[in-house]
């Protein structure tokens, strides 16, 4: 069995795929920046015991990270726990991936794991939206070649400067939108302007996505708050919340046979 982990801004994700390719579970942990191999370990542990699932079942772990203070913890933290160094996701990994050179040392292992998985699922041309922290657009032509993407404020941060730079704007819940785009109270108001306001930004940056590849488009959405704001678009979204993880996957069996 394959364990992945993934390291974002705000959440870790972890899980453990069986020989078959499909997760024996998934779970979703705040990353924390100041975490020491030791909480890793812990943190690993209960969420194995909380989903009854054996470590020394593990055959090989494979971690993507964007946070460097955790980095070193967690894979420590796996090789305590296994007995074995997990792979990293890094630059000389085999991919698979025809990226275009000038983005090729520059892109998040998340991004690459996202876009592995998704040529390998989904017919080209594709795009990937991840919402994470921050939403990233990534873009595959028919070829299956990555040729890069756009980088916007995520969801919640656009909602913590919003009530954080004005008084009065209290702190609010993201979950069910208005009923009506037109909010007949402040928190009805706010929801609107971020739910469908960030609905409406995507579906304009994939409408000119398919206009600058010329072609429609197959548009996955994964991680955050994607299941949401993809329900709000105008535009055909495939929703796929295992994405990155299955992406990692693919990568390790790659780069062990």
């Amino acid at each position: 069995m394959v364990l992945a982990i993934d390291i974002g801004n705000s959440t870790t994700t972890i899980a453990l795929f069986g020989p078959d390719g499909k997760p024996a579970f998934r779970s979703d942990t705040a990353t924390r920046r100041n975490t020491t191999r030791d909480q890793f370990a812990i943190v690993l542990k209960g969420i194995f015991d909380l989903y009854h699932a054996d470590l020394t079942a593990i055959g090989g772990a494979v971690i993507s990270s964007v946070v460097p203070s955790v980095t070193h913890a967690a894979s420590a933290s796996v090789e305590l726990l296994t007995g074995k160094p997990p792979m990293m996701m890094s630059p000389g990994l085999k991919t698979g991936l025809n990226i275009k050179s000038d983005i090729h040392t520059q892109m998040g292992g998340d991004i690459v794991a996202c876009s592995v998985a998704a040529i390998d699922k989904y017919p080209s041309p594709i795009i990937v939206i991840d919402m994470g922290t921050a939403t990233t657009i990534s873009a595959m032509d028919r070829d299956g070649k990555m040729l890069g993407g756009s980088i916007l404020p995520g969801v919640r941060i656009s909602l913590e400067a919003l009530t954080s730079r004005t008084a009065q704007l209290p702190q609010i819940e993201l979950s069910d939108p208005p009923r009506s785009i037109i909010g007949a109270n402040t928190i009805d108001c706010m929801k609107s302007g971020v739910l469908y306001g960030t609905a409406s930004m995507l579906d304009g940056m994939i409408d000119r996505y398919k206009a600058e590849l010329g072609e429609d488009l197959t548009v996955i959405a994964t991680g955050g708050l994607s299941k949401s704001i993809a329900a709000l678009c105008r535009n055909d979204i495939v929703l796929d919340e295992n994405l990155v993880l299955e992406g990692l996957r693919i990568l390790f069996q790659k780069n062990t046979k």
